[in-house]
């Protein structure tokens, strides 16, 4: 066991299988829960391509993107006890260099499992979270940054031991709230932006912590902060990314490249912020370096595959002239 992480992920892991469309149509309906993906019911659909991967999911992805830029990062998630589980530790988290050491196995339980329907280089998710009985385990190893983020139901069970850990080991916390954290009682949800150093979040779900929509970004990012966390790391689409940072205001915009998919462009984007900081760059070095992996990834399909590596990232960043501005 390494003596300190640089970055340890805490969440739950999936094995996504990507179907991609070409026969569907969307019904716009701005003013309700979003736009609706549409297919002819009761019919049996033509796909383009089909791609399964296993081992992704927010806390997966992070950990990964992590090690390829050369941190020493961990994992903490629960696998089922079936193939599927089994191999991502030894063909993903072995592979890339992940600490896994503490995965817990379900011994009742298959591992996640989610369909992504692509149409128009968008994606749908349809996700299968596993029942789970989530415990805080006895130990994990000391990290400099927790990346806590998207769980099932239950989660809430865990943040004593979260509290105890982040108190105890003086770590700094990277939050990514999933949906179910999102959906769940606002008070477990506080306790956890009371300790939260940087949130990591899209502009839907900026306005869900808040309670309200909000136009004007600066004002979402200072009701968003108000909540609790220290530091505030919105996404808006084709907007870019849009930060309060030590008081600071950052808008970085989405570098022009090819769009195949965009799956695991947030968790991409957060590891090389998170990393840039951990390297000692500056804020604006480190969105760009968020935007830099981000770009990357969404250029193929699935939210693994992109995740640059330091070196890589490195060249990227030295020929951008796309910078981040004091907003």
């Amino acid at each position: 066991m390494p003596e300190k992480l640089d970055l340890l992920a805490i969440g739950d892991t999936t094995t996504d299988v990507f179907m991609e469309l070409k026969d569907a149509s969307v019904i716009k309906q701005p003013e309700k829960r979003g736009d609706k993906l549409c297919l002819r019911f009761g019919d049996k659909i033509a796909v383009e391509s089909v791609l399964e991967i296993e081992g992704v999911g927010n806390a997966t992805n992070v950990a990964v993107g992590g090690a390829r830029l050369g941190l020493r990062t961990g994992i903490w998630t629960i696998l089922g006890n079936d193939d599927d589980g089994k191999r991502i530790v030894s063909d993903v988290f072995e592979k890339e260099g992940v600490f896994s050491e503490n995965v817990t196995f379900d011994q009742k339980e298959r591992t996640n499992y989610s369909l992504v329907l692509t149409f128009n280089a968008e994606r749908t998710i349809l996700s299968y979270h596993a029942p789970r009985v989530y415990e805080w385990p006895g130990s994990l190893p000391e990290a400099e940054w927790v990346y806590f983020t998207s769980l099932g139901q239950g989660w809430e069970k865990i943040i004593p031991g979260f509290l105890d850990y982040v108190r105890m080991s003086g770590c700094k916390v990277a939050f990514n709230p999933g949906t179910i954290q999102l959906r769940s009682n606002r008070e477990d949800l506080k306790k956890v932006l009371a300790v939260t150093d940087m949130l990591f979040v899209n502009r839907e779900e900026a306005e869900k912590i808040c309670g309200c929509k909000i136009e004007s970004m600066n004002e979402l990012l200072e009701k968003t902060k108000a909540m609790g966390p220290k530091n505030v790391v919105i996404t808006d689409g084709v907007n870019g990314a849009h930060t309060l940072l030590n008081g600071i205001y950052w808008a970085m915009p989405v570098l022009p490249t090819k769009v195949v998919e965009r799956t695991g462009c947030g968790d991409s984007f957060a590891v090389g912020f998170l990393t840039a900081l951990k390297l000692g760059k500056s804020e604006d070095e480190a969105l760009l370096w968020g935007a830099e992996n981000a770009s990357s990834v969404i250029r193929y399909m699935g939210s693994r595959e992109g995740l640059l590596k330091r070196d890589a990232l490195l060249q990227d960043v030295e020929k951008q002239t796309i910078k981040a501005q004091r907003v």
